[in-house]
C-alpha cells in the first residue's frame, strides 16, 4: 500500500512547536511541510530563511527551547563584532545560525533552486518530514501601515510590530509558482493542516500563491485549521493587534472564517467554546480542546486531537 502523506501550512514558532508534536504522534516521514517564504530577506548578503529554518531546527531537535527560533547555545560573537564595527545588529544571527545562511546563499548562487537546498539543510539536519518552501520564487511580504510600507523583517524584527497595520502585500507572489510537487502533494493528501500560525503573514503568503487556495478548496472535507488565537490573544506574534488594527475581532471565529471556502474542520481552545457556535454557522466542523503547546505533552496532545478528528491512520 503507498504510504499516505499528511501536508502542512506552516509559518515560524507555533507551527513548528505544533509539528514537533505531529512526528512523534504519526511517522514523520508521512508530512509534507509547506514553508512560508514570504518572511525571508536578505541581511549582510545573506539569504535568510526564517520561517524554513525554525521548522528545520525545531524538527532536528536543535531550536533554542527558550526563544524557539535560532539555535540551541548560539552565541553571537560575529554580532557582537559586526556592532563594534558600526554594522547593523538589529536581526539576530547566532554564530552557528549564520552556517546555514551561510551555505543557502552560496548555493542560491551556484544555481540550486531554494527547494534543493532546503532538501539539503534538512538532509543533513537528519530531519525526517519533507519540509519545501511554498515556492522557489521570490515572494515578499510588504505591511501597510499609515505612514508607507515597510519590509516584513525591518516591521516585525526592527520596529517590534508597534506600527499600525492597514494591509499586507504579498510582492511576487502573482508571478510565483508553486515548488515542485506541492500541487500534488495536497491534491493526494490523506489529510491537510493549517498549524497555528499568523493568518495574514505566515499563512496568507502561501495561499497568495496561484493554485495553492484552489487546491485546498477541492479537498475542503480534507482540510483542518489551528487556531492561533486564543481567547482574543495570540500566542506567538501580532496576529491579534493586526486584527485589530484592520479592523476585525481577534478571534477564533474570525480567523476561521478567512479559512472557510477550503477548510472544513476548524480547531479552537476551551477557552473559546463558545465561539464554536460562530465556526459552525461558516459551514465549518468545529473542534473543542487545549490548544495551549506549553511543552511537548500538550504539542502531542493537540497533534493527537488533530490527528482523530481527521482521521489520519495512525
Amino acid at each position: 500500500m503507498k504510504r499516505s502523506t499528511v501536508v502542512a501550512l506552516a509559518g515560524g514558532v507555533g507551527a513548528a512547536r505544533f509539528l514537533d508534536g505531529l512526528t512523534r504522534v504519526i511517522d514523520a516521514g508521512r508530512i509534507y511541510i509547506i514553508g512560508n517564504t514570504a518572511d525571508d530577506a536578505e541581511i549582510h548578503g545573506l539569504h535568510i530563511s526564517p520561517d524554513l529554518d525554525t521548522v528545520a531546527y525545531t524538527l532536528a531537535g536543535l531550536a533554542n527551547p527558550q526563544h524557539g527560533w535560532g539555535l540551541r547555545g548560539d552565541s553571537f560573537r560575529c554580532l557582537e563584532a559586526l556592532g563594534r564595527l558600526g554594522g547593523d545588529t538589529w536581526f539576530q544571527l547566532g554564530d552557528l545560525d549564520l552556517a546555514t545562511h551561510l551555505y543557502r546563499t552560496e548555493r542560491l548562487r551556484q544555481g540550486a533552486t531554494l527547494s534543493d537546498v532546503t532538501r539539503e539543510v534538512t538532509s543533513a539536519l537528519k530531519v525526517r518530514s519533507t519540509l519545501v518552501p511554498m515556492s522557489n520564487q521570490s515572494v515578499r511580504t510588504h505591511i501597510c501601515t499609515p505612514s508607507g510600507e515597510l519590509e516584513f523583517q525591518t516591521y516585525f524584527v526592527k520596529r517590534r510590530a508597534r506600527d499600525r497595520v492597514t494591509a499586507m502585500r504579498f510582492e511576487g507572489s502573482s508571478d510565483a509558482a508553486p515548488a515542485p510537487g506541492l500541487l500534488d502533494a495536497i491534491a493526494n493528501a490523506e489529510a491537510i493542516i493549517l498549524c497555528p500560525s499568523n493568518p495574514f503573514i505566515s499563512i496568507g503568503p502561501i495561499l497568495a500563491i496561484p493554485g495553492i487556495r484552489t487546491a485546498l478548496r477541492l479537498r475542503r472535507d480534507h482540510v483542518a485549521a489551528i487556531s492561533p488565537i486564543v481567547a482574543g490573544r495570540a500566542l506567538k506574534g501580532p496576529a491579534a493587534k493586526m486584527m485589530k488594527s484592520m479592523q476585525l475581532r481577534p478571534s477564533a471565529a474570525e480567523v476561521a472564517k478567512l479559512y472557510a471556502d477550503f477548510c472544513g474542520v476548524f480547531v479552537l481552545d476551551e477557552v473559546d467554546r463558545k465561539q464554536a457556535a460562530q465556526v459552525e454557522a461558516a459551514h465549518i466542523r468545529p473542534v473543542v480542546t487545549n490548544t495551549i503547546m506549553r511543552g511537548l505533552r500538550e504539542r502531542k496532545a493537540l497533534a493527537h486531537v488533530v490527528v482523530r478528528e481527521l482521521g489520519i491512520r495512525t
